[in-house]
């Protein structure tokens, strides 16, 4: 587990780096006087249409990667591993299947999108360079996990890209550039990030290219196929739940709308960013563990990833929800943002939920039922569609957050029950009640202590309090083995 922890503390580091580069990115978006809610809108709907694209391009061939990349190594030199090369081949066959489909769909597109959301109509064919960067990219990250290179793919995912977008942010505000122009840059971020991590893992002698079929492929083909086909199934399931959001608003209140959850879902995805880093770090780990079959050592990552991952949610919680409000006042964005104060607050609720489960659907995907996790991601998809397109139309953007917070309670709770019931692994005891407790209470004493105290002075002593209150109880309590042992290694190197 030290590896993991070192690792996760690395990448979080940097990917909380990344986020206040992001945060600086959003503050320009939503300041008054740079970009319209519904420019704004229309890069977040760039990452919904993205996303969805990529995932159909990518035929399921990414969690393959380090699912047998095990079986590879164990078995062949580096310079005779071909699974990268026939991933980057399936990749691009689904990407030109995609785009074709694109081309196709067009006229839908304008149809729908037209008098909500005109700027999807004239950027839609941008945003395919986007997708692509996108699909390269991730088909490297996913060998990057296999080989364990995790901090640095994080890094150019969470840090430089949005030091990138900072560069173009600056060109169009300066006035160097127009906007049409700021989004043909902006449609190639994932091919620069691309490109450097290429450039990396082959100086770092880990990337070889064979279209030689090697003795693993040929014996694990029908089985890797098999996995493939289920896997893109729950990959598609799982993309269309997490972007179902800005598409349907796009389409029923426009981009200004996607704009607002936009910024609010941002605000509460701040609580995901430890658990993107253990996710990352732990498939490597994991797939070898389940190979070996070393169910103490699953299990312990299990138990290890739900308790830190709900601690660390519930303090980047406290202090994005205490200071939410007075934020938004303090930077002096956009009027029309205060409308998403409720979504920051339910989209915070299935964020927590999220990661205090730890990383079940890795546990599953990486194990050999994984099979389940298709079974388990279409209960989220059979709950998330219509319960979205209802709410949403009904109800706004509220009403998306309530959807998300329903499906993905419902779903992290299938796969909770499955791990209980098949491995009897289950991540929760007294300390999980603790640390709810700690955070309800230290929520309550900053909430009545600065009620009313404005300005970045109120933002500051809010915040510090709480993290103070927080982080003493996890210590006093011993939550948490990890937090132990992180002091105990501090204060021997300091001796």
């Amino acid at each position: 587990m030290s590896s993991i922890r070192k690792q996760t503390i690395i990448s979080s580091a940097l990917v909380y780096i990344g986020f206040i580069i992001g945060a600086i990115n959003t503050y320009f978006y939503a300041k008054n006087g740079m970009f319209t809610t519904a420019e704004y809108g229309l890069t977040r709907v760039f990452f919904d249409f993205g996303q969805v694209m990529f995932t159909f391009a990518s035929l399921g061939i990414i969690p393959v990667i380090y699912k047998f990349y095990p079986y590879y190594k164990d078995n062949l030199p580096k310079h005779k591993i071909d699974l990268v090369t026939w991933a980057m081949v399936t990749a691009l066959i689904g990407f030109v299947l995609v785009a074709l489909a694109g081309w196709y769909f067009e006229p839908l597109v304008i149809r729908k999108y037209t008098r909500t959301s005109p700027l999807i109509v004239q950027y839609y064919y941008l945003m395919f360079p986007f997708a692509l960067g996108m699909l390269l990219f991730s088909v490297l990250e996913g060998f990057c996990w296999a080989v364990h290179k995790t901090v640095q793919s994080n890094f150019l995912k969470e840090t430089v890209l949005r030091l990138f977008t900072t560069v173009f942010i600056m060109l169009f505000y300066f006035k160097w550039i127009n906007f049409k122009q700021f989004i043909e840059l902006f449609s190639l971020l994932y091919s620069i990030i691309f490109i450097f991590l290429l450039i990396y893992l082959y100086r770092v002698n880990e990337l070889h290219f064979t279209i030689k079929v090697s003795r693993v492929t040929r014996k694990f083909w029908k089985k890797i196929i098999t996995m493939q086909s289920f896997v893109f199934g729950g990959v598609v399931i799982a993309t269309l739940a997490a972007t179902v959001d800005g598409i349907i608003i796009a389409g029923f209140q426009g981009l200004a709308a996607v704009g607002v959850f936009g910024l609010a879902q941002y605000a509460a995805n701040i609580i995901q960013v430890p658990q993107r880093s253990i996710q990352s770090i732990s498939a490597g780990v994991l797939s070898k563990a389940w190979k070996d079959k070393d169910l103490k050592e699953i299990n312990r990552i299990y138990h290890r990833s739900s308790i830190n991952l709900l601690l660390l949610g519930l303090i980047i919680f406290g202090n994005v929800w205490l200071n939410a409000a007075h934020g938004m006042h303090v930077l002096h964005l956009q009027k029309e943002f205060e409308a998403g104060l409720g979504v920051i607050l339910v989209l915070s609720f299935a964020r927590i939920i999220d990661a205090g489960t730890g990383v079940n659907g890795l546990v599953i995907g990486t194990s050999m039922l994984w099979r389940f996790e298709f079974f388990s991601q279409l209960i989220l998809i059979v709950l998330r569609l219509p319960l979205t397109y209802y709410l949403i139309k009904n109800y706004g953007i509220i009403g998306s957050a309530f959807a998300e917070l329903t499906a993905y309670t419902a779903y992290n709770y299938v796969r909770f029950e499955f791990l209980r019931r098949k491995f009897n692994m289950q991540p929760f005891n007294l300390k999980t009640l603790y640390s709810l407790l700690l955070a309800f209470g230290g929520y309550f004493v900053c909430y009545f202590l600065f009620d009313g105290m404005d300005g970045w002075t109120g933002i500051i002593l809010r915040s510090a309090v709480f993290s103070a209150i927080m982080l003493g109880g996890v210590f006093y309590l011993e939550l948490t083995p990890d937090a132990m042992q992180l002091y105990h290694s501090w204060r021997n190197k300091r001796k």
